[in-house]
């Protein structure tokens, strides 16, 4: 009996065994399975575990470096992520939204633009070493400056009717700086041309800072630029205010009339600031950089800070961040073709 009961026992036992057995396979057979979308998930909501790039495709102390780094100051301060800012200026903002672009999509390298990003897709179309639009997933824009329009004060016109007036009973005579072939100030003026139908010579120069010391020597006659850059000289007195290209005025700058206010056509004409990450950052992340981005962008901090900058403050979704970057490569590609705009070699 005694030994037919250790048998029983030890029958029992492996049968017992055997169970346990099978429901440890399933166990770790189920969790094989999760583990991909587990891990996945595990790594997204422990994001960011340590420094985000950020770059910059411009020199420090610009208005596209000066607005990144409020933001992202004050993102910081509220989260207490941080970021790495790493300017890579060269080639039109190329060089750094290449840089951009080839990084992995892994939620730890992000890309300042302006308006050159989307004017490149048709100045170098079908030379850049990235798409534009698909290459990145859209973050955030983050806020719009109005250009404005500024004149020697030798030039008879003193608002935009009269300089349309002028350029077009003296042709050859009225010649417009900007700061570089395809940049903002130069497509800008070759609308309100299209426009008007006025006549006007580009010189382009490389750099805002040239192209103003001859606009108030009088090698040029007029010249558009942002607020921040040329406002100064308008209240010293060195050059005058013609025009803003906007639709309402601009604070920071609310004596200056707006281009239609001033007898022009309807215009719009901006340079603006706008976040991006590669092609396949997860959804998650975006979205919380997003929140974070619109959040510090609206607080009363930054918006009073843009205001010095005349900055438009906008923080939106990712979705409306898209369909402006979209719009503004449609109209802006217009503008090129027909005005016959090519890109410096």
């Amino acid at each position: 009996m005694i030994s037919s009961f250790f048998k029983q026992e030890t029958s029992l036992n492996t049968l017992f065994g055997k169970q346990i057995f099978v429901f440890v396979l399933a166990v770790l057979f189920g969790y094989c399975l999760q583990t991909p979308a587990s891990a996945q998930s595990a790594s997204q909501s422990a994001w960011p575990n340590k420094p985000i790039r950020w770059i910059i495709p411009y020199t420090p102390g610009g208005i596209t470096d000066s607005a990144t780094r409020l933001v992202l100051q004050k993102v910081q301060a509220d989260t207490g992520w941080s970021f790495v800012i790493d300017n890579k200026p060269g080639a039109n903002s190329i060089l750094g939204a290449d840089i951009a672009a080839r990084a992995a999509p892994d939620g730890y390298t992000f890309l300042t633009v302006i308006g050159a990003h989307a004017v490149n897709a048709t100045l170098y179309a079908g030379r850049l070493p990235y798409d534009p639009v698909k290459s990145f997933t859209p973050i955030s824009l983050v806020g719009i400056a109005p250009l404005i329009m500024t004149a020697n004060n030798s030039l008879p016109a003193k608002n935009v009717k009269e300089l349309i007036a002028y350029a077009k009973s003296n042709p050859g005579k009225i010649s417009y700086g900007s700061s570089g072939v395809g940049s903002a100030s130069h497509l800008t003026f070759e609308h309100l041309k299209q426009m008007s139908g006025m006549d006007a010579i580009h010189v382009p120069y490389k750099g805002t800072s040239p192209a103003l010391a001859d606009l108030m020597g009088g090698s040029v006659q007029i010249m558009t630029d942002t607020p921040s850059a040329l406002m100064p000289f308008v209240r010293s007195g060195k050059i005058k205010a013609l025009a803003m290209f906007s639709p309402k005025r601009v604070k920071g700058a609310e004596e200056v009339p707006t281009i239609v206010e001033a007898g022009g056509p309807p215009i719009e004409g901006s340079t603006w600031v706008l976040f991006l990450g590669q092609n396949g950052v997860p959804k998650e992340i975006v979205t919380r950089l997003s929140n974070e981005i619109a959040k510090a962008v609206h607080s009363t901090e930054i918006t009073t800070k843009f205001e010095e900058l005349s900055i438009e403050p906008i923080g939106n979704t990712p979705y409306e961040a898209g369909k402006f970057l979209d719009d503004e490569i449609i109209k802006w590609s217009k503008v090129i073709n027909t005005a016959g705009v090519k890109a410096e070699q």
